[in-house]
């Protein structure tokens, strides 16, 4: 059986080599020639997969690594009876543990605690629903929008989009999608950046197309928006030089890059291939996935608050900072390799690990510091 893969999906040849012969390559060099032989296709979200691609070929079975599906033609799957799979939620706790850090960084920048900040979360899944407990355990105000959600389970907890409008913070956790009352290709556009509460912040780990490069620049130079976040960006993997140089943070794609996601995301539609195609699944996440680079931090919480302790433990595993300066130098390079290097910020993420992996030591017992570390997901000693 052959096997074409995405290689930034991680231990794919160990996993699927339990099935057949594993060939790995970048993603954007998936064509419709590498794939006509193959049995099955395992895509990121760089590689579209549609007619153009599969037409001709023998692949029977294709698997994203991904929370989203907007790069893949389901309905050209559905019809050639092709098998597919993607990975919803395994890199939710990723995304909501940088959400964390870009909250913590921005704080101490602003001079301005979280406790009793208002943040509107627009999208309230699997990644939006843990931004919101994290939140929550920072003491902020949280809003919570969501048509679709609101409309299938009549909750009273979604607000009108209007009352987001007001939040000091508004991060975005929407799919990509192109049709329908729901449609959120370019939302964040001009109109909706012109209602906004003044000199907000505005948190961007969706996808780059859900929001208009033009439309935040324009509110960024007019002081409309104070500060922007943005992992994800529209032109990937060319984004706009000028909005990486006024974003606040600024990364490359890597929000939900926590080393647990990603294989996390493998024995997903591992897992669904072996099923489709009545194998025995082997291979196991546990048997890859070593000891955290932060496995112990020992926190110093004598004459400090509560949210700075949070900060350090935070950013010394989430090294958000790293991750913007990294970001940055694509900008120094010249620009007919810059596409070229935001792709090796990818391919070369540091191991990151998400929180759970790392115990707190506390030298000074503080219970409401505790409390709030364990709900940030961390142990505590």
């Amino acid at each position: 059986m052959q096997i074409i893969a995405d290689e930034n999906i991680p231990y794919v040849r160990e996993a699927f080599g339990t099935l057949g012969r594993v060939s790995v390559m970048p993603g954007r060099r998936i064509n419709a020639k590498k794939v006509r032989d193959a049995d099955i296709l395992l895509v990121r979200s760089v590689t579209k997969v549609d007619e153009a691609l599969l037409a001709g070929s023998r692949v029977r079975f294709v698997g994203t690594a991904t929370i989203g599906t907007d790069h893949i033609d389901e309905a050209y799957l559905d019809s050639e009876k092709i098998g597919f799979a993607a990975a919803p939620g395994s890199n939710a706790t990723s995304v909501a543990e940088y959400v964390t850090a870009a909250l913590l960084v921005l704080a101490r920048e602003c001079n301005r605690p979280l406790k009793g900040t208002s943040i509107g979360i627009v999208g309230v899944g699997n990644v939006g629903s843990r931004v919101e407990k994290r939140c929550r355990a920072l003491g902020m105000k949280v809003l919570l929008n969501d048509p679709p959600l609101k409309r299938e389970t009549g909750a009273k907890k979604f607000v009108p989009i209007e009352r987001i409008f007001t939040a000091d913070i508004v991060t975005i956790h929407t799919p990509l999608t192109y049709e329908g009352p729901d449609a959120t290709y370019q939302m964040v556009n001009e109109d909706f950046v012109a209602q906004l509460k003044a000199g907000s912040i505005l948190i961007n780990t969706a996808r780059g197309q859900i929001a208009e490069t033009r439309a935040l620049k324009r509110a960024l130079d007019g002081d409309q928006l104070r500060e922007v976040v943005i992992d994800v960006w529209e032109n990937e993997p060319n984004p706009d030089d000028g909005l990486v140089e006024r974003a606040a943070i600024a990364t490359a794609h890597i929000a939900g890059y926590a080393l647990d996601g990603k294989v996390r995301g493998t024995e997903m539609i591992y897992r669904a291939a072996c099923k489709f195609l009545g194998k025995r699944a082997v291979w196991k996440k546990e048997a890859v996935l070593a000891e955290p680079p932060v496995p112990v931090f020992e926190a110093n919480a004598t004459d400090r608050s509560d949210e700075d302790v949070i900060r350090e433990a935070v950013l010394t595993v989430c090294d958000i900072e790293g991750d913007d300066q990294r970001m940055r130098r694509t900008l120094r390079q010249p620009a007919e390799k810059r596409g070229a290097f935001f792709d090796r910020l990818r391919k070369n993420y540091p191991v990151r690990r998400e929180f759970h992996n790392t115990t707190i030591v506390l030298k000074r017992s503080r219970p409401a510091l505790r409390n709030t570390l364990k709900r940030l997901e961390f142990e505590v000693k």
